[in-house]
Parts: structure tokens; C-alpha cells; sequence
């Protein structure tokens, strides 16, 4: 049995280390195999010597975000435990700090993974930002909460009705940060349109924060046609999830497409989000890899099925 201590500044750390019921520090007890304990001003960590260092370096991150002034949660205490299995816990400090805006509640939005301090720098430094990613990833909320936290522009009333039901994660984002009330009267000036994107066609979009949501399931003539709409002093932020595209058999994604032919273009970035980015309920994660396993394992059989087929064919003649 191996035993490490960590010593702590003030009793408040040791109560937002262990989290409501301890629930922070059973999450690492049950990752490591270790046990956790304070004795005073010291924390002491014994189990398997491998296994305890690990937990000591997830416990000394989150003791850093702490610091900072983050609130844990089990987001950040899983996180933290994935970037020190691959070692890169060094990475963690980064997080700390940049709010990107306040929320109508009150609270502060920021960056809660590698990924997605990425794409929120992608955007501030780019013209054009490509954010490709599984669900829960926030991809559209942190692209709403940059331009929230500045102005706000967007992408007209009477079609509002039509589209509402594709754009509920815009509408939820925007809610968040401006509240019912802001919203409604940023909408009525003018200063937010919603529209599909076929009528964006023959306009140039000046002075704007545009954002194109769902962009999986465009075509590579749409995806054309709304790129062409930048006009001076905007900003494009397009989002989507390959894995969940609705195009008729035979149809090419323009999500896809863009991705391949502006890459290495100045002013333009490409981001992409696995499932350690994702920021909501663990069995999120678990699930996108599960999927994942088995698009890979039909990919596999389908490149099998193939290869015998052909084989096949081949001794025929």
C-alpha cells in the first residue's frame, strides 16, 4: 500500500475538492482504485502506487481550477481525469479564467474543455470558423456566447413559425445569455434574423455574426452559396455532426466538402470535437463511442464483404 499527502491552503478547497455527498472525490476513489482522506490542512491518497499518482495529479488540477475560481462538477472532475490518463494534465491550467460572457442568470460562460478554448479562440482570431463535432459538444451555445458577450448580430420574422423547430439549440443559447425579455427586443429591432438558408441567397451579409447551424446536411451548392455571403467586418461560425447527416443516399455533405477544400486558407479554421469535449451526462460519452465502434465495425465487415466478393468473382473467370 502506497500513501501520498497534499497539503491545502484552506478548509473551503477541501469542501469544493469533495463536492455535495463527496460525490467529486468518490468519482476519483472509484477511477483509481485509491482512498482518499483529510486529516487537517492534508489530504492523503494510498492504493496502488501508479494509481495514486494519477489521482494525486487529477486532485492538484483541480485544486488549480479551484484557485481560479472554477465550481467543480462532474464534467470537470472527468475531464480532468481523461487529459492526466493520456498525460496531458498540464493542459488543465488553460482552462481557468476567460469568461466569455454572463448569462442572463448570472453566470459565467467559458470554455470547459481543450476543444472548445480552440473553437472559442478560432473565432475570435478567424473570419470564418468550421466547428465539426458529436453532440453536446457546444459548438452553437459557445458561438452564441461570443458574440453575446460583445454585440449581437445574427441571422426574418415571418418566417420565424416555419423554421422554429431547427433552431431550439440557437433559441436556448440565446435565452441563456440575453434572457426572454432582451431577446425579444433585439428581435424586434432588427438586430437578430432567423432564416433557412435558402434565403440567404443574393444577399451580403455586412457587419454581421452569422451562424449556419446544422450545416451537416447541406449541400456542396448551399454550402457555396452561404460562404459567398461575407461581407466586410462579419464574422461566419458554421457547426455540425458528419456522424448525423440527413441527405438523400448519394448526396454529398457541403459540411464535408468545406472541410476538405478550405483547409490551409488563411483566415479560416477548422475545428473538430471528439467525446472528450462533450459537456453533457457521462453516458453522452459513452454512447457517441459506442456508435463509433460500430460504424467502424461495419466498415470493416463492408470492406471484408468486398474484398471476398471480389475474390470471389475473380476465381469464376
Amino acid at each position: 500500500m502506497f500513501e501520498q499527502t497534499i497539503n491545502i491552503d484552506r478548509m473551503e478547497q477541501a469542501v469544493a475538492l469533495f463536492g455535495t455527498f463527496d460525490e467529486n472525490i468518490k468519482i476519483i476513489q472509484n477511477e483509481y482504485l485509491v482512498s482518499v482522506t483529510v486529516r487537517g490542512s492534508e489530504f492523503k491518497i494510498s492504493g496502488d502506487v501508479e494509481n495514486v499518482s494519477k489521482a494525486v495529479s487529477v486532485i492538484n488540477s483541480l485544486l488549480t481550477l479551484i484557485n481560479h475560481g472554477e465550481a467543480l462538477s462532474e464534467q470537470n472532475v472527468r475531464y480532468c481525469m481523461s487529459l492526466v490518463n493520456e498525460g496531458s494534465n498540464q493542459k488543465i491550467e488553460s482552462l481557468s479564467g476567460d469568461c466569455i460572457c454572463i448569462t442572463s442568470k448570472g453566470k459565467p460562460v467559458k470554455p470547459k474543455t481543450i476543444g472548445q478554448k480552440n473553437y472559442c479562440n478560432a473565432i475570435k482570431q478567424n473570419t470564418i470558423t468550421i466547428g465539426v463535432g458529436p453532440a453536446g459538444t457546444g459548438k452553437t451555445y459557445l458561438a452564441v456566447a461570443i458574440e453575446a458577450g460583445e454585440k449581437l448580430g445574427f441571422l426574418p420574422g415571418d418566417l420565424q413559425s416555419k423554421v422554429d423547430p431547427y433552431l431550439r439549440p440557437l433559441y436556448d443559447a440565446l435565452f441563456d445569455m440575453l434572457g426572454a425579455e432582451t431577446y425579444q427586443k433585439y428581435l424586434e429591432r432588427g438586430n437578430i434574423e432567423v432564416a433557412p438558408l435558402a434565403y440567404m441567397r443574393g444577399r451580403t451579409l455586412d457587419d454581421s455574426f452569422i451562424i449556419l447551424d446544422e450545416a451537416q446536411n447541406t449541400s456542396p451548392e448551399q454550402m457555396k452559396m452561404f460562404l459567398t455571403r461575407l461581407g466586410f467586418n462579419s464574422k461566419m461560425v458554421i457547426t455540425g455532426d458528419i456522424t448525423q447527416i440527413d441527405l438523400p443516399s448519394g448526396c454529398r455533405s457541403g459540411l464535408k466538402d468545406a472541410v476538405r477544400i478550405l483547409k490551409n486558407i488563411d483566415g479560416i479554421a477548422n475545428i473538430s470535437f471528439t467525446e472528450k469535449d462533450v459537456v453533457r451526462h457521462k453516458l453522452v460519452q459513452d454512447i457517441i463511442k459506442a456508435y463509433e465502434r460500430a460504424a467502424e465495425r461495419k466498415d470493416r465487415n463492408d470492406s471484408n464483404k468486398t474484398f471476398i466478393e471480389r475474390k470471389s468473382h475473380n476465381g469464376q473467370n
